[in-house]
């Protein structure tokens, strides 16, 4: 039998040391411990015994007090054992914590090893269903982590595969997924959707002539530009080359216009910096929904590249809008 430690507190100095041998003849010798009065009993470490024993009336308090005095220390069970044969008041003793209750009357010394043995057996359940209880919390508090963790990771994995390294915008790829998602939205809520395209002039002469390392500054500082100019629900991408690709949802193309040259205007302030010269400027092309209807994303894309195609071919450094093509085209 696996050694246990009881606590007999009882101020009847006999009946402590009737139900101590009792006690110790189930349990075995050196099991238990007596004192005799809630002073004494609140000098011991409570949590170290398996099972305490009380009497409902001690000379210097209520047993039921004490215990509830032990159960702020502790959750170890406590028994009360009273010569009271009062239903009340083993009412009173289980509702108020007591794990049972014993009355000392009769043949209770036979009696009093197996209720001792009960409560030790309820208590271990008990206590493994705690310790099983925690161990399936703190479980699952790491899978949670571990889950939260895995998201975090899946995240970073498919904003890596979304994204452009080197401009730290998307990629054409992931542009073409939310193109489809942005244009089937605004097609079927009749909002307006405006596509813009952007590409440096005079991007290849500089890279052949200043080097790959200086075009991979313009390019990462073209992409800075538009990040800077862009609300939380346009998108942009880096489409190929020099050439990039924007997304307004809900705005006309005029208004795509301003953010146009807002970029413009970035982009050549800060590459006339680098470059010790005037800088570079922008070609961009401009296709709304709302003022030109198509039926299909990709020709919202073709009317933005068109319009693109027209503004380098009418001198660079413009902005052209697909409805407009009939009409001059606006300079930076």
């Amino acid at each position: 039998m696996e050694r246990i430690k009881l606590l007999i507190i009882e101020d009847d100095n006999d009946q402590r040391e009737l139900i101590r041998e009792t006690l110790e003849q189930h349990f075995g010798p050196g099991t238990t411990v007596g004192v005799s009065s809630c002073a004494e009993a609140l000098a011991q470490d409570a949590a170290s015994f398996d099972l305490i024993l009380s009497d409902y009336n001690l000379l210097d308090g209520s047993g039921i007090d004490l215990m509830e005095q032990i159960h702020r220390r502790c959750d170890t069970p406590v028994i009360i054992v009273t010569g009271e044969n009062v239903g009340q008041i083993a009412a009173e003793a289980i509702s108020r914590g007591a794990t049972d209750y014993v009355v000392k009357l009769g043949d209770y010394l036979f009696t009093i090893p197996l209720v001792v043995q009960k409560n030790l057996i309820v208590a271990k359940v008990k206590a493994e269903n705690e310790h099983l209880r925690r161990d399936l919390q703190a479980a699952l508090s790491q899978v949670r982590e571990k889950n939260a963790q895995l998201e975090e990771s899946l995240k970073r994995v498919e904003e890596v595969a979304a994204t452009d390294p080197l401009t730290g915008l998307y990629n054409r790829r992931h542009f073409g997924r939310v193109l489809d998602q942005l244009f089937a939205e605004a097609s079927r809520y009749h909002k307006d959707l405006t596509c813009v395209m952007i590409d440096l002039d005079g991007y290849k002469k500089l890279n052949d002539t200043r080097g790959h390392q200086m075009g991979d500054q313009i390019l990462a500082m073209a992409g800075r530009a538009i990040s800077a100019s862009m609300r939380t629900m346009d998108v942009a991408a880096r489409y190929g080359g020099d050439e990039f690709i924007l997304l307004l949802p809900h705005a006309s193309a005029t208004e795509a216009a301003g953010v146009a040259e807002r970029i413009s205007a970035e982009f050549q302030s800060t590459s006339a910096r680098l470059l010790h010269d005037t800088g570079l400027t922008m070609s961009i092309g401009i296709g709304s929904l709302g003022e030109t209807p198509v039926p299909r994303a990709e020709q919202l894309v073709a009317l933005a590249d068109k319009s693109l195609y027209q503004a380098k071919a009418a001198g660079k450094n413009r902005i052209i809008i697909a409805a407009e093509l009939q009409e001059a085209p606006s300079t930076l």
